[in-house]
């Protein structure tokens, strides 16, 4: 489900369970391999010479993405990085969900607010369980494949509690990733989230615009980065 203070819907970007499925292949830089299968994002190690020009060179074609960012919402200073956090501080997984004839799964919600599919994790939920859970439960939607790990935000914030008891704080993570999904029912929409009106597979240039409606630029940046990545080799 997606918070309802959540930047989705605002100048930032959501608290939600959004922004995991079982870890795939990532289409990151400067990760380790993970200690166990249980879809958990990998332990950042320094990248090597070749991951650290490649993020350079993503750094340079999605500038808006990578600069520096304040959420107000939650009092929140927000830097990306394609380098994954530690999974303990993963609270937000966000998915860029591509169907078969490659178009973007995006949901509205009765504000008319369009969005990626995710949420925020629940106490002891893991990454791979939440992305199934908000998948479903915002889109109608699973995955066909493993997901690929775009990066994410870390977060810090002055704020004097935690959004939730359980997460980490002051500082957590946003992460943000791509897979194949297949939309196969309607979205669940338990009562503690917010309703999702429309579902719609978009291909990427509306999906963009439709995103850029009522977030920042940096949106439409994860897509291209998605779409970037998607697109090499892995």
């Amino acid at each position: 489900m997606t918070d309802t203070t959540d930047a989705t819907h605002t100048s930032g970007t959501a608290d939600t369970s959004g922004p995991g499925g079982p870890t795939g292949g990532t289409g990151t830089t400067g990760t380790a391999t993970p200690p166990d299968g249980a879809g958990a994002p990998l332990i950042p190690r320094p990248p090597r010479p070749a991951e650290a020009g490649r993020a350079a060179e993503l750094a340079a074609l999605f500038p808006a993405l990578h600069a520096p960012q304040y959420w107000a919402w939650g009092r929140y200073d927000a830097q990306f990085s394609t380098v994954l956090p530690p999974d303990e501080l993963v609270t937000n997984i966000h998915l860029v969900g591509f169907t078969a004839d490659d178009r973007v799964v995006l949901c509205r919600d009765e504000r008319d607010h369009w969005f990626l599919p995710g949420g925020t994790r629940e106490h002891g939920e893991s990454v791979a369980s939440c992305l199934v859970r908000e998948l479903r439960e915002e889109a109608g939607a699973r995955l066909l494949g493993e997901p690929v790990w775009l990066g994410a935000h870390r977060c810090v914030t002055d704020d004097p509690v935690p959004y939730r008891p359980w997460q980490p704080h002051p500082e957590k993570a946003w992460l943000w990733g791509w897979a194949e999904v297949t939309v196969d029912s309607v979205p669940t929409n338990p009562d503690d989230g917010e309703q999702v009106v429309e579902v719609r597979a978009a291909d990427p240039a509306e999906a963009r615009e439709l995103l850029l409606r009522g977030h920042e630029a940096w949106w439409g940046e994860l897509i291209g980065l998605a779409l970037e990545l998607r697109s090499r080799p892995r």
